[in-house]
């Protein structure tokens, strides 16, 4: 048999020792997979109803300056950037079964853990980007009418608001994902090498 192409069910069943590892194994398999779909489609849901917000907002209120309808434009230019290479993540998700080998969870646990420091890094970077800029041409049409007090008050908050998610939400959630991936990679690698013996 092809050690990298080992089918744990046959072995499995074969093991007695190992079997409630692999068992347990299998079932964080499940719950990583089961959560990161959770995770995906609240993700989706909560950016549709943030631009369907906005878009309401800009309809609504029909703001005045260029600004206004820039800072709009590149907020939902990056909730939609988001969304759409975050959703990239979900037929990797669905490709996870509970008929693969060894080496194909293995494959699949590593494109995922690709996907996702690509989308930590690079992404996730653009998004905050363009969000903060986005907002902060939006709120210039309403800051402009207030007074210096409270317009440095106001963009203060919103700094704030930005760098907390920046750098302590973002590193947190970062750190809980690679987490899991690995800890489910690095157990796989060694039943892999178990049954390569």
């Amino acid at each position: 048999m092809d050690n990298n192409n080992i089918d744990f069910k046959d072995l499995w069943k074969k093991q007695t020792v190992n079997q409630h590892n692999i068992e347990d194994l299998l079932l964080r398999l499940k719950q990583f997979k089961r959560s990161s779909l959770r995770s995906l489609w609240r993700t989706n849901i909560l950016l549709a109803a943030t631009t369907a917000f906005v878009i309401f907002v800009w309809y609504h209120y029909q703001p005045e300056f260029i600004s206004t309808k820039i800072g709009i434009i590149l907020v939902i230019l990056a909730m939609i950037m988001y969304v759409g290479v975050y959703n990239r993540l979900l037929g990797t998700y669905k490709n996870i079964d509970s008929t693969q080998t060894n080496q194909e969870y293995l494959q699949q646990l590593i494109s995922i853990r690709k996907k996702q420091q690509c989308m930590q890094s690079t992404i996730l970077s653009l998004y905050f980007v363009l969000l903060g800029v986005g907002i902060g041409l939006y709120m210039y049409e309403y800051t402009v009418r207030m007074t210096a007090f409270w317009a440095i008050f106001t963009y203060g908050i919103t700094l704030l608001w930005i760098a907390l998610n920046w750098f302590y939400i973002r590193p947190k959630q970062i750190k809980k994902q690679q987490t899991k991936i690995n800890g489910l990679i690095e157990k796989f690698e060694v039943i892999n090498n178990q049954f390569a013996e």
